[in-house]
């Protein structure tokens, strides 16, 4: 086991993400269907309110208020967000690279907002604004339960299973609520989370695990490896780098070419290239059919990964600059 675990970590791959890929595993030799179908919906119901209440009691108010007044780099970092990554996801589904189902899925990864802990984690391993990323990442996250189901309905042009306005009234009810409460309640629990920062991570990470799980039992009953060949997988993992790629270049040069700082920087290119899995999957099972929703976060778990891997050498090389400078 000890080997196993330098290998991954020389490889660079995160343990969660084979766990995560170990749950698609799990739903294509052992779905869940019928009776035992609907019961597991309500239970990844109140598994999402949790995982959000968590988000909202994690965060800290006074790291936020520290970085808002950097509102110049706040508006690149959600243009980055929010503006030229759906563009760029528009030109990948409207390629025709990949199949119509999982096109969508690359569009739908566009419309996210960055993540929070590794924005934040790899910005301060590179010596960059680490307060400005807490509010970047954490504005980010906020403004995308509005802002990508407002994205997915433009660009998608999909609104679920019950219409546009019921999903964004799910959305707030099952996201931002408890979100919200775990704010208020912050006060009072904030100080026991930082005390079992390990077991608040596993309820955490064990959420969006049991979301997968769900997510993809529907798909495998729906059909999925019946219409994902192997040469689509290979071919969706080319374009994944593809587009970090370009988004992360675009981050660089952009970021120098507004004559930000390199602290600020590091910031931009943290917060601006990467998505959010811990909002992504569950957000698809509110937004989209089950079966649907699992073929579209296929894209996600994918670029998750890869955004980890490049992240994290790009992080320690920013950081020994820093340090020679």
């Amino acid at each position: 086991m000890n080997r196993l675990s330098k290998l991954l970590a020389a490889l660079k791959i995160d343990t969660y993400i084979l766990l995560l890929f170990g749950m698609v595993v799990l739903a294509s030799v052992l779905p869940v269907h019928g009776v035992a179908a609907g019961a597991l919906s309500w239970v990844v119901k109140l598994a999402i309110g949790l995982l959000f209440f968590l988000h909202g009691a994690k965060l800290s108010r006074e790291a936020v208020v520290a970085g808002l007044t950097h509102w110049r780099l706040h508006l690149t970092i959600l243009a980055f967000t929010f503006v030229l990554f759906p563009l760029l996801g528009l030109g990948v589904a409207r390629s025709g690279l990949l199949s119509p189902t999982l096109s969508m899925g690359m569009l739908y990864l566009s419309c996210l907002p960055s993540t929070v802990q590794s924005s934040i984690a790899f910005t301060s391993i590179g010596r960059g604004n680490v307060a400005a990323a807490v509010c970047a990442a954490s504005a980010s996250n906020l403004l995308g339960i509005f802002l990508t189901p407002v994205l997915v309905g433009l660009l998608m042009n999909a609104h679920g299973q019950t219409g546009g306005w019921e999903s964004i009234r799910s959305i707030v009810m099952q996201l931002l609520v408890p979100f919200v409460a775990g704010q208020l309640a912050r006060p009072w629990v904030g100080a026991w989370i930082e005390r079992h920062k390990t077991l608040v991570g596993r309820v955490d990470r064990g959420s969006i695990l049991l979301v997968v799980y769900a997510a993809f039992s529907a798909a495998v009953v729906g059909g999925i490896w019946n219409n994902v060949s192997a040469l689509e997988l290979a071919l969706l993992i080319a374009v994944c780098c593809g587009l970090l790629a370009v988004i992360m270049a675009a981050t660089v040069f952009g970021a120098r070419a507004l004559g930000f700082s390199k602290p600020d920087e590091v910031a931009i290119v943290f917060c601006g290239s990467k998505k959010s899995l811990a909002t992504g999957v569950p957000m698809a099972g509110i937004l989209f059919p089950g079966a649907t929703a699992g073929v579209l976060v296929l894209p996600l778990m994918i670029f998750h990964q890869i955004q980890l891997m490049v992240c994290s050498v790009i992080a320690q090389r920013y950081g020994a600059r820093v340090e020679e400078d």
